[in-house]
């Protein structure tokens, strides 16, 4: 039997260690680490995790949500490692699913983990249509039309280097080839 942990952060700024320590705490023998949103389908460490796995290991994760891309996902993934013989622990849900409470409080907490995420996208959406009625656009400011007519002269003239004009005129790189 093996202890494998799996730690996920949705994007590269955020940090592992908080997870990591937890799973260690537990006992952990190899834990698999990801950075990417659990939205995406393709999670190469947890694919990679899930070809290692034999009857009466068990997977550790930090919550739920680390794991499951949705509730249907977390799921299909339970009555997958069910089928295998592998047991799942969630940490912070106090969840293991080598019980029959265990397997019916996963389910539970992943309909609410779900619920959770819909609550805070419905917010976000609402946050964005009243800020919009107010009269604000969001996005990223418009560069001044008298700055990228200053920099496409530059690049015109071929007396500047990139880098040159980016410095003078305060446009970035990106904006600049994107209006070429």
């Amino acid at each position: 039997m093996m202890i494998f942990g799996y730690a996920r952060v949705s994007t590269q700024e955020q940090n592992l260690e908080m997870q990591l320590d937890a799973l260690n705490k537990y006992g952990c023998e190899r834990i698999f680490r990801e950075k990417m949103t659990g939205t995406k389908k393709e999670r190469p460490q947890l694919e990679e995790m899930m070809k290692l796995l034999r009857k009466g290991d068990k997977i550790v994760i930090y919550k739920l949500d680390r794991i499951g891309r949705s509730t249907k996902h977390l799921i299909e993934l339970s009555e997958t490692l069910e089928k295998m013989g592998v047991e799942l622990v969630s940490i912070v849900d106090n969840l293991d699913t080598s019980t029959a409470m265990g397997r019916f409080y996963f389910r539970v907490m992943a309909s609410l983990a779900e619920l959770e995420r819909d609550i805070i996208s419905e917010r976000t959406k609402d946050g964005l249509s009243s800020a919009r009625a107010r009269g604000r656009k969001g996005g990223r400011p418009k560069v001044p039309e008298k700055k990228l007519k200053l920099a496409l002269k530059m690049y015109q003239s071929k007396h500047y280097s990139i880098s040159e004009i980016v410095t003078a005129t305060g446009i970035s790189q990106a904006t600049l080839y994107r209006n070429l």
